[in-house]
């Protein structure tokens, strides 16, 4: 062979080699994009956009409590300073909710007035809190700091629904009184729902959490077992088939007054309403 012709099948050879070694390249980059947002959906921490909407929220719905809130810090009314944020942005859902900064709390928005339905993966609005403000609010039950603050409160009386024990912090007590008010007015078949409770007050963390329910400040109440639906009773907890028996009437009624509802939440818990009005938008 010509030695011209050896240097063109040559160059041939280096350019096809070359091609390939491109389009593998590009065919890999196609592929991580295509992975890149699934595994970045798993990442939690980021800010939310409206994030300044949600600050001045939370300082509207606290006002006994909070001063005033900037980028950095929310500064409470004793002069504590509390982080907005840790500055993490790569959280697994676990640690989301295990470990949350002040601004992980508005991770997704609360869906007020909307109707329930089956939420995507993850989707807990009010489900992720960041301990450190709700300590210093409502108290620590470990050190007996939130009995003394508790009120009790007749459930529906005009349904003999019984008593509740509540905190009065934030008016807590006075919105879950006129809860009942609005809710002794419904009609008959919504009573298997309300009544009897499952209770308010109980100095307990979350189930198979190590984080503080609601409920060890006095600022939570769930319905009747019998007719509610619960993330962990499904058949496989890794992937909870939402389920929902709650009337979009009672949700409202809850919301009116400042209580959102776990029955929006990915982690279902249909029974559950907590006071908190920095979640909850101006819809009706």
């Amino acid at each position: 062979m010509a030695r011209g012709q050896i240097q063109d099948q040559s160059v041939r050879l280096k350019l096809s080699i070359g091609l390939r070694a491109v389009a593998e390249a590009m065919c890999g980059l196609a592929i991580w994009l295509y992975v890149w947002p699934a595994v970045a959906d798993e990442r939690y921490g980021a800010p939310p956009p409206d994030l300044r909407l949600h600050l001045d929220r939370l300082v509207r719905s606290y006002p006994d409590w909070i001063a005033r809130a900037d980028d950095d810090n929310v500064v409470l009314k004793n002069g504590a300073r509390l982080p907005v944020s840790d500055h993490r942005t790569d959280k697994s859902f676990d640690e989301l909710v295990e470990h949350p900064d002040i601004d992980d709390m508005f991770y997704v928005s609360y869906p007020t007035g909307s109707l329930p339905q089956p939420p995507d993966k993850n989707v807990d609005p009010g489900r992720v809190r960041f301990e450190p403000l709700f300590v210093a609010m409502y108290g620590d039950c470990r050190k007996n700091e939130v009995v003394p603050k508790l009120r009790t409160i007749e459930w529906l009386p005009a349904r003999n629904g019984g008593r509740v024990a509540i905190t009065t912090v934030n008016g807590v007590d006075q919105a879950l009184a006129a809860v009942s008010h609005a809710l002794d007015q419904v009609p008959a078949e919504f009573m298997k729902f309300l009544i009897p409770t499952a209770g308010t007050y109980n100095c307990r963390t979350v189930a198979g959490s190590g984080v503080r329910s609601m409920h060890a400040y006095g600022a939570a109440i769930d319905l009747n077992v019998a007719h509610a639906d619960y993330w962990r009773w499904s058949k496989d907890a890794n992937a909870p088939t939402w389920k929902n028996r709650i009337p979009t009437e009672i949700v409202r009624t809850f919301e009116q007054h400042g209580f959102i509802w776990g029955g929006y939440w990915y982690h279902f818990d249909t029974m559950h309403f907590e006071y908190r009005p920095e979640l909850l938008s101006d819809k009706p």
